[in-house]
This record gives structure tokens, C-alpha cells and sequence, in this order.
């Protein structure tokens, strides 16, 4: 049983919960950008963590149903109608054989996610499905590639009739057009950076950069300036908040790459990253400081509500 799609959208791929174990040879972890909203589109589909669901850059996706099946829409507001009625954002739905679904470009936010009851089937590489563009591989084909006008994606029939509805949380209903502020955890060069450049990091806002993908998102602001000349590349993890010497730091997202030299704000929280993802260009922020714990903390709450 599949769905049709007849107009991909800007860029569209298909993520479960990314690779894990896969840095040492040099390949990206994939995975959603927004976590929180990939995450609530399973549950809302009764599926379990880490199933595969689709991940819609700024919308502009129709696709058709081929066989019966039972969705979730989550994310950013993409305006869906079936067969030309609307539906609503943050729930589930079904479609019968032949309907159509239409996603217009985003009103706001920018990622939305389309889950299905029982997660879509593709062959796992590397153990994952999720789709990284730039190495080549995941995805509804194992090669990386986003989809294109006339592929299917492929899910289980019997699973359809097993989903239960279910009711969102009314604060897990996330709206994008608020100012996010966002946790960092300072990492080990935080107090290798000038004293104003400090203040003026945490208690100014930053604009989100045009020139961010799911590789990382760029901020503009003030300038940090850091007194280390050079460092070792290190290791790379999600959320790490490089800065070069443009002083302009850049926030690293699922599809980074693996190490890197530029001296390091810190990290930002899983859930920070998540919420930055949603952030047009031009949007503002805030950065604030928190702890390792209460980093893990607030992550492990998030967890158990799955």
C-alpha cells in the first residue's frame, strides 16, 4: 500500500530517529530536525519511537492515497485540505483510496511532519532510514535522494485499522512565530571568549541567517570574538554552536558534519535545536545558559511522555 506523490515540495525526506554509532566513519546521523514535532506526529499515527515519517521543508507537497490509510500532521502550518476541505494541524486524520492531500507553503514554522500508522517502510542503511541528501544515503530509496514527482511511499495495510485516536496535549500544539528562547550549555572554550562578547551573546537577540539548512543554522548578531588562535578539530555534536572567525556562530543540525576546528559557545539542547529548526530566516532568539542536568533533565521528561 502506498502514497502517491505528485508534487514533492522544496525538499522532502523521510526520517526516523537517525543514525546512531556512525561518526567514527565519518557519515551524519540524520534524523528530524524538529524533534518535538516528529516525535508528537508518531504518537498522534500510534506508532512507537523511532518509526518513519516524513519531514516537509516549507510545504508544497500533494500526494494521493492509494489504499486507506491513517496520518498525522504535525509542525509548521501548512494549510492541509483533503479533497479541497480543510484540516486541522497537530491531529489525525484518514484517507480513503484516491483522496488527495494538499500542504501549501508554510505560514509558519518551516518543517512539518506526516506520519502514518505503522511508520513508512523503506530498507534501512547503515541502520536507519533517515534520509542525509549530502552523504548519500536513507530515504525512500536508499540513496539519499528527496522525493520527486511520482514515488511512492510504501506503509503497512493491517497497521491502518490497529491505530487508536488519540488527542494531543493543548500545550504541545507548538505555534513558530513567538521569539524561542533557547538553552545552551556552555561548552569548554565558553570562558575563552571576551567578557563583552558574553554579555552581549546572552542578553541580546540574534536573527536567524538565510543561509541555514539541516547541515546548521547561522545567527546573526553581535560579534564574539574568542583569544584562541587554532584548535585540534574535535567531534561534533548535535546543537554544538561553532564560531568562526566572522565572529557570527553557526548552530550544527543533524546532517553536520562529524568534526570540526572552530573554537565552540557551547550546545544547545535537543529540544533547543528542535525549536530553532522551526525559525524562519529573519526570525529572532534568545540564548540563555542552563546545566548539563538540567539539559538531561527536560530531555528525559520529553521521553517518557512515549
Amino acid at each position: 500500500m502506498s502514497l502517491l506523490i505528485e508534487k514533492p515540495g522544496p525538499l522532502s525526506t523521510l526520517q526516523d530517529a537517525g543514525r546512531s554509532g556512525v561518526h567514527r566513519l565519518g557519515v551524519a546521523q540524520g534524523g528530524p530536525a524538529d524533534l518535538h514535532a516528529w516525535a508528537w506526529a508518531n504518537w498522534l499515527a500510534g506508532n512507537t519511537w523511532g518509526a518513519t515519517a516524513l519531514e516537509i521543508t516549507l510545504g508544497g507537497l500533494t500526494l494521493t492515497a492509494q489504499a486507506p490509510c491513517r496520518l498525522a500532521l504535525t509542525g509548521a502550518e501548512l494549510q492541509a485540505r483533503v479533497n479541497d476541505r480543510p484540516v486541522s494541524n497537530w491531529q489525525a486524520f484518514t484517507l480513503n483510496a484516491g483522496d488527495t492531500l494538499v500542504l501549501a507553503m508554510a505560514r509558519n514554522g518551516v518543517r512539518a511532519y506526516l506520519a502514518v500508522a505503522g511508520g513508512f517502510t523503506a530498507e534501512p542503511v547503515l541502520g536507519s532510514t533517515a534520509c542525509v541528501v549530502r552523504d548519500g544515503l536513507g530515504g525512500h530509496k536508499g540513496d539519499g535522494s528527496p522525493l520527486a514527482a511520482g514515488d511512492t511511499l510504501v506503509f503497512n495495510a493491517q497497521a491502518q485499522t490497529a491505530a487508536r485516536p488519540r488527542t494531543l496535549p493543548e500545550r504541545e500544539a507548538l505555534g513558530y512565530n513567538d521569539e524561542p528562547v533557547l538553552s545552551l550549555i556552555p561548552g569548554a572554550q565558553f570562558r575563552h571568549f571576551d567578557d563583552h562578547s558574553l554579555i552581549d551573546a546572552l542578553n541580546q537577540t540574534w536573527s536567524v541567517d538565510p543561509r541555514s539548512d539541516r547541515m546548521g543554522i547561522r545567527l546573526e548578531g553581535s560579534l564574539l570574538q574568542c583569544n584562541i588562535g587554532s584548535l585540534v578539530s574535535e567531534g561534533l555534536t548535535l546543537g554544538a554552536v561553532q564560531v568562526p572567525p566572522d565572529g557570527q556562530p553557526i548552530v550544527l543540525l543533524n546532517d553536520r558534519q562529524t568534526i570540526g576546528g572552530y573554537p565552540r559557545l557551547g550546545t544547545l539542547t535537543p529540544l533547543a535545536c528542535a525549536r530553532l529548526a522551526q525559525c524562519r530566516p529573519g526570525q529572532t532568539l534568545r540564548l540563555i545558559t542552563t546545566t548539563a542536568s538540567e539539559a538531561q533533565q527536560e530531555y528525559r521528561a520529553f521521553r517518557a511522555q512515549f
